[in-house]
């Protein structure tokens, strides 16, 4: 099992802009080292066998110029890929389009994982507002601790029962909270104002934990 508190702890957590074709992007940036060598983590977030053990199921052709969708979640086109330091894809969901970039890259004994996700600032910021970059920053941190969790143990078999009713354990709960309120501290870092960050987070807890 993984410890939940170290989980959060080992994860970084940025935000910052980006100039797009569009106009102006918000980058969430989450990151963390992994106890294993580039290349088998490469395999673990490319290959659909090993995804469907730690995130979700995947379809399609993931190959440049390939589309994928993630079992009732985003989907998308596949639009670099750069064996084994890293790949860019589209990520469309909710009638949404926003961007990831995944790079990879050697730290002491280990890999770091890194995961851009890019979106568009919309001109009504009432979302951001409410939930902030939690909204899909709460996402990724679960992605991870599934991540954590496979490398761990690569040869357990994950529970669906048990993953779809995690948010409702003390330790989900817990897990949520904690990393909420750290996103809100990387909206603080980034310039949002502390109280609405503060709120945004308990929002967003509320929405993942089903409060």
């Amino acid at each position: 099992m993984i410890d939940v508190r170290q989980q959060v702890n080992d994860v970084r957590r940025t935000l910052g802009d980006r100039t797009l074709e569009a106009g102006a992007g918000r980058v969430s940036t989450i990151s963390q080292v992994y106890a294993t060598g580039i290349d088998d983590l490469w395999s673990v977030v490319t290959s659909p066998e090993r995804i469907a053990r730690w995130f979700l199921p995947v379809s399609g052709e993931l190959k440049e110029g390939g589309s994928y969708q993630l079992e009732g979640n985003a989907g998308g086109t596949i639009s670099r890929c750069d064996k084994p330091r890293g790949f860019d894809a589209s990520w469309e969901y909710g009638g949404m389009v926003s961007w990831i970039e995944v790079r990879l890259s050697p730290s002491g004994d280990g890999t770091l994982f890194e995961l851009h996700h890019i979106a568009p600032i919309p001109e009504d910021t009432s979302f951001w507002d409410q939930f902030g970059p939690g909204a899909t920053g709460v996402g990724w941190d679960m992605g991870l601790i599934g991540l954590a969790s496979y490398l761990s143990d690569p040869d357990s078999v994950p529970d669906p029962k048990m993953m779809a009713t995690w948010h409702e354990t003390p330790e989900g709960q817990e897990f949520i909270r904690s990393a909420s309120d750290r996103w809100a501290e990387a909206a603080i870092a980034y310039g949002d104002d502390p109280e609405k960050a503060k709120a945004a987070a308990a929002n967003t807890y509320g929405f993942y934990t089903g409060t």
